[in-house]
C-alpha cells in the first residue's frame, strides 16, 4: 500500500507552515518536488499523499533542517492559529480536554490518516489512552509515532500552558502490534467540584433513607436544611468551574482570533511592502536606484531602527556595502570602508554565513556569538552599536546575491520569528530586480559597444574624419540638455547621433576621401549615403524608445525651408533628433580639418549657424549649441587659468 492515498494534505501542509514560519532557509518548492508533491495539492484540503510521498518529504526535510525532533515539532504545530484550521476550531469548541481526547479518534480516522486507525479510552479524569492500530498492509515509519506525539501535545496546549506527560509502552517499531500511548494531564477543578457534588448528593441521600427506615424523622428535618446547603455550594462551585472552563475556551477562541488577525495584519504589511518595493524597482533599471528606493520603503514601513545591503562584488570575493537607513554619518562613512571575506574558507562572520548557506540568522544578542565571530565582525558590531539583528541573504535563481540585515537599538521592540518570515519575503523579490537590473545593464553595455562599433567601421576609413560620430553625438547631447529635453528622448537622439553616417559605408572611397571639390555627380552619390543610413538602421529593428532612430538618422540633412534630402521635409516636418544632429554635425565638419579645407574658427561657424538659422536650421537649436560650446570654452580657460 505504499502508493496508496493514506495521508491528508493538512499533515504536509502543517510541515510547510512550520518551515515557512521558522525555517524560512528552505526552499519549500524543490522540497515538494523531492516528494513528489506540489503547492497545489497541499492546498487542497481533500488530497491524500502516499506513505512513499510522506517518507521522501520526511527524508529531505530532515537533512534540510538537521532537526531529529522535526517530527514531533510539526505535531505540536498543529496548535498554532496557521495550521489545521477547522480541526483547531472543532477542538476549541470542546468544554475541557477530556471532551477533545474521547473524540480524536473520530476526528483523525476521518480527517487525517487512512494508515492506521485510532480508538481512544478514558482512565482516569485526567488521563486518556490512545491505541492506533495500523491497517493490513501498511507500514508507517518511526518518525509518523513522533508526528502523532507531537499531535496529542499540541490538542492538549489548546486548553493549558502546560504540556501533558505522553507514555508510550507499546510501539509498532519496538515490535508490538499496536503503538499504545497514554496522555495525563494536570487535574482541573471542574471535575473536582462535579464529583464532589455528586458524591455528596448520593451521601445526602443515603444517610437521610437510613434516618428515615430508623424513625428519626426529627434527625431528617435537622439534617435537610444543612444537606441542602451543602449541595447548593458544591452546585454553586461546579457550576463557577464549568463557567471558568467555558471562559477559558470563549479566551482560546478569542486568543486564536487574535492571533489570525495579527497574522493576517502581518501578511498584509507583506504584500504591501512587497507589492510597493515591486512597483518602485519596476520603474527603476540602475541596481544602485533599486537598492535606494528599497531601503526608503524599508524605512517607512516597517517597524526596524536600522537597515543595509551588502552585494557581493562580480569575483564573489566580497560582500560590499551598498544602501542602508537609520545610520548616521560616522557609521556610514564607516560601513562604506568595510568590506567581508567570502574567499577565505575560515570566514565565520555572520553575514559570510548567511550568504554562503542561504538561510537567514537571528541574533538575539551579540554578545552570546562573539566567540564564534572573527576580530572585524566583532568590531563592526561594536561600531555600530548592534545589540539584536536580523540577516537574510538575496538569492535569485539558487545563486546568492547579497545580504539584507536590520536591527533594532535597546529601546526598540525585539525582534522576533515573523520578522525573518517579513524579510524573507521581501529578498527574493530584491534579487529578482537586482539580477533584471544587472542584465539590463548587460544588454545596455552590449548595445552601447554594438553601436560603437558600427559607428567606428564608418569613421576608420579615412583617419582624417575618425571620431565624427563621436563628436556629432557629444555636441548633441548638449543640445539636448540645454533644451531641457526628458531623458528618453535624449537617449533616443544620442543613439541616432551616433549612427547618422552610417550610410557612407556604400559611398566609394575614391569619393569619400577625394581632396577637392565633388563633382555635382559625385555629390549625389554622397547623398545617397541619408536614404542608406534609414534603410540599413530599419533592419536593426529598434525596440521602444528607439524606434525612431532610423528615421531620425537618415533625416538629419534634412532644412526647415525644405531644400535638404533625401526627402525635401520642411519645419514641422523634420523630426526634433534631426534637426538637433544636423546642427551639431554642421558644426563638428566646419571646425574638423578635412581633405579639401581647413578647420574653421569657432566664431565664423557660429556665424554660418547663424546665417542659416530660419531656412536652414532651427534658430533655437543653434543658440542651444552656441550657449553650450561657449559656456565649454569659459571652462576650458578657466581650468588652463587654474593649471597656469
Amino acid at each position: 500500500m505504499m502508493n496508496d492515498p493514506l495521508y491528508n494534505s493538512s499533515i504536509i501542509d502543517t510541515y510547510i507552515k512550520l518551515i515557512k514560519n521558522r525555517y524560512n532557509f528552505i526552499n519549500v518548492g524543490e522540497l515538494l518536488s523531492y516528494a513528489g508533491m506540489t503547492p497545489l495539492e497541499v492546498a487542497d484540503p481533500g488530497h491524500w499523499f502516499t506513505q512513499e510521498q510522506v517518507n521522501l518529504f520526511y527524508e529531505r526535510l530532515l537533512k534540510l533542517t538537521g532537526n531529529e525532533n522535526i517530527a514531533r515539532e510539526a505535531g505540536r504545530y498543529a496548535a498554532s492559529p496557521d495550521a489545521i484550521g477547522i480541526l483547531r476550531l472543532y477542538f476549541l469548541g470542546l468544554v475541557g480536554l477530556a471532551r477533545a481526547f474521547s473524540l480524536i479518534g473520530d476526528t483523525v480516522n476521518c480527517n487525517l490518516v487512512r494508515s492506521s486507525t485510532y480508538t481512544s479510552r478514558q482512565i482516569s479524569s485526567n488521563s486518556y489512552e490512545i491505541i492506533v492500530t495500523p491497517r493490513p498492509g501498511t507500514q508507517e515509519e518511526p518518525f509518523q509515532c513522533q508526528n502523532r506525539m507531537g499531535f496529542f501535545e499540541a490538542v492538549a496546549s489548546l486548553f493549558q500552558a502546560k504540556l501533558p506527560r505522553i507514555e508510550h509502552p507499546e510501539c509498532i517499531f519496538n515490535g508490538d502490534p499496536v503503538c499504545r500511548y497514554i496522555v495525563t494531564w494536570e487535574k482541573s477543578s471542574i471535575n473536582f467540584w462535579r464529583y464532589a457534588r455528586n458524591y455528596a448528593f448520593v451521601v445526602i441521600l443515603l444517610v437521610m433513607g437510613l434516618c428515615f427506615r430508623a424513625g428519626q424523622i426529627r434527625s431528617i428535618y435537622l439534617f435537610a436544611p444543612w444537606a441542602l446547603s451543602l449541595l447548593l455550594v458544591l452546585k454553586i462551585g461546579s457550576l463557577r468551574s464549568e463557567k471558568t472552563a467555558l471562559f477559558t475556551s470563549q479566551k482560546s477562541l478569542k486568543d486564536l482570533s487574535d492571533n489570525l488577525f495579527k497574522k493576517m495584519e502581518i501578511n498584509y504589511t507583506n504584500a504591501l511592502v512587497t507589492n510597493e518595493i515591486g512597483q518602485v524597482i519596476s520603474r527603476q533599471t540602475a541596481v544602485n536606484d533599486i537598492l535606494q528606493n528599497v531601503v526608503q520603503i524599508l524605512e517607512k514601513r516597517l517597524d526596524y531602527s536600522r537597515g543595509l545591503i551588502l552585494l557581493s562584488n562580480p569575483e564573489k570575493t566580497r560582500l560590499v556595502f551598498q544602501a542602508g537607513f537609520g545610520y548616521h554619518d560616522e557609521q556610514l562613512a564607516f560601513l562604506g570602508k568595510t568590506t567581508f571575506h567570502l574567499d577565505r574558507p575560515d570566514s565565520k562572520g555572520v553575514f559570510v554565513i548567511s550568504f554562503r548557506e542561504q538561510r537567514p540568522f537571528l541574533v538575539a544578542d551579540v554578545k552570546e556569538i562573539e566567540g564564534n565571530l572573527s576580530g572585524k565582525s566583532q568590531n563592526f558590531a561594536k561600531q555600530l552599536l548592534s545589540q539584536t539583528f536580523i540577516c537574510c541573504p538575496i538569492i535569485c535563481e539558487g545563486e546568492s546575491l547579497g545580504i539584507i540585515a536590520v536591527d533594532n537599538l535597546k529601546s526598540k521592540r525585539p525582534l522576533v520569528q515573523s520578522d525573518v518570515s517579513l524579510l524573507m519575503g521581501i529578498a527574493p523579490v530584491i534579487g529578482i530586480s537586482i539580477r533584471n537590473a544587472k542584465l539590463h545593464e548587460a544588454k545596455s553595455n552590449q548595445f552601447g559597444s554594438f553601436l560603437k562599433v558600427m559607428a567606428a567601421s564608418i569613421d576608420a576609413r579615412d583617419p582624417l574624419t575618425a571620431g565624427h560620430s563621436e563628436k556629432v553625438t557629444e555636441y548633441s547631447e548638449e543640445i539636448c540638455e540645454e533644451l531641457g529635453l526628458q531623458p528618453a528622448e535624449r537617449e533616443m537622439i544620442r543613439v541616432a547621433a551616433l549612427l547618422h553616417d552610417y550610410g557612407k559605408i556604400g559611398v566609394p572611397d575614391a569619393i569619400l576621401k577625394k581632396n577637392g571639390r565633388l563633382s555635382e555627380m559625385e555629390y549625389e552619390i554622397v547623398k545617397t549615403h541619408c536614404h542608406k543610413t534609414r534603410d540599413i538602421l530599419e533592419q536593426v529593428n529598434f525596440e521602444g524608445i528607439y524606434r525612431e532612430v532610423p528615421e531620425i538618422a537618415g533625416a538629419h540633412h534634412e532644412k526647415i525651408d525644405g531644400t535638404g534630402y533625401p526627402k525635401g521635409l520642411r519645419g514641422k516636418d523634420i523630426p526634433l533628433g534631426a534637426k538637433i544632429i544636423a546642427v551639431a554635425d554642421f558644426y563638428e565638419a566646419v571646425t574638423s580639418q578635412r581633405h579639401y579645407r581647413d578647420p574653421m574658427k569657432t566664431e565664423d561657424a557660429f556665424r554660418l549657424l547663424r546665417e542659416g538659422a530660419g531656412s536652414h536650421f532651427d534658430r533655437h537649436i543653434v543658440e542651444a549649441l552656441i550657449t553650450c560650446r561657449m559656456r565649454a570654452a569659459e571652462q576650458e580657460e578657466g581650468r588652463e587659468a587654474q593649471e597656469a
